[in-house]
């Protein structure tokens, strides 16, 4: 992959935008590197190119194929690198604040305002001597089933994550999707016992995606729910397929979708209120959508789209990482454990830039 990050080191020289980026169990990693440096926004959803959507506002940034040169590399060995032991320092000022909001959460939960609501954090890291090409090449490394990307653009920033959720993936009027959610930490590969509270929070988010989706698809169908692992955590995983009534669909389906209950809530536009006017800063693009739009950029059939959830990400800025770090809340929830898993999710980017 050496002559791809020479060009990613040379476009980010220049200030031009790029994203480098492997699907999940996947033996390439593709680069598109915009001519310009200006900032494209989608309009109809037919557009080709990589989207990187924020988790609120119409505004759709994204990378036209048009404009772009593209670069795929077969990845044919990936170096090794050494689990490294990350402290869990314990913030206590940042428990006392993110246990307030969920105790707030709570409390509307309670009273029937929502159902249930994803509530985040961010949490500022410093960074030493980062380097693109070493990150990018640890994420290949530790989380072999992830979407693993980087995006860069003078306009927006960079960021760099490595999600474990699929947002959408059609071919023609074939879509696939997933509802997933519930977090348990990894201990020796034992598949975990899951508790009624992540159970219910996990069929929330299914019941979700396949009510959407049943105004503009038919024959819907969900897998049973299953335990799978992503990085150092397992979640609750349920696979689900439709075939989309018209092709015209995908703009109608991406708006009734996103955000997805697994990172906002349900109701979601309740939910999404509590968050814009309770979490205390802006999530940008965290949570948010990326990948491929009407264009597989590996084969250039345009009949296909691959988009993810914007989750276990970070946005560098100089010397700072900005870790993005969120948990569902449900009646149930207690809001030390709440802020545990938001730790055991940090560990994700941590590992990679440390």
């Amino acid at each position: 992959m050496t002559d791809l990050f020479v060009k990613l080191k040379k476009h980010e020289a220049q200030k031009l935008p790029y994203v480098v980026y492997c699907k999940p169990n996947s033996d390439r990693v593709v680069g598109v590197f915009q001519n310009t440096d200006e900032l494209y926004f989608l309009e109809n959803f037919d557009e080709k190119g990589f989207v990187f959507a924020p988790f609120d506002g119409d505004k759709r940034p994204y990378i036209p194929q048009e404009k772009s040169d593209v670069y795929v590399e077969k990845i044919h060995a990936v170096d090794y690198f050494f689990e490294t032991k990350i402290e869990t320092k314990i913030d206590k000022k940042a428990k006392e604040t993110f246990g307030n909001l969920v105790s707030k959460a709570i409390d509307c939960i309670s009273k029937s305002i929502f159902e249930k609501v994803v509530v985040s954090r961010k949490e500022n890291y410093e960074l030493k001597n980062f380097d693109t090409e070493i990150a990018f090449k640890k994420m290949l490394f530790f989380y072999p089933n992830a979407f693993k990307y980087c995006f860069y653009h003078p306009k927006i920033g960079k960021w760099i994550g490595a999600t474990p959720e699929q947002f959408l993936k059609i071919d023609t009027t074939v879509l696939q999707t997933v509802a997933l959610a519930g977090t348990q930490s990894s201990i020796d590969e034992i598949e975990p016992k899951w508790a009624d509270k992540e159970i219910h929070e996990q069929q929330l988010v299914t019941d979700f995606i396949i009510n959407g989706l049943n105004d503009f698809c038919v024959d819907v169908k969900a897998s049973n729910p299953y335990s799978v692992k992503a990085g150092n955590l397992w979640h609750i995983k349920t696979d689900i397929t439709a075939n989309l009534m018209s092709k015209n669909a995908l703009k109608e389906v991406i708006e009734r979708m996103h955000p997805t209950s697994a990172v906002c809530g349900l109701p979601k536009d309740v939910a999404k209120d509590f968050i814009l006017k309770n979490e205390g800063y802006e999530r940008e693009y965290y949570s948010g959508f990326l990948g491929e739009l009407n264009i597989d950029f590996t084969t250039f059939k345009t009949s296909k789209t691959d988009l993810f959830v914007n989750l276990r990400c970070m946005k560098i800025e100089e010397n700072i990482a900005s870790l993005f770090i969120g948990c569902g809340i449900v009646y149930n929830s207690n809001p030390s454990n709440e802020f545990i898993e938001t730790v055991n999710k940090s560990m994700v980017m941590k590992k990679i830039i440390n």
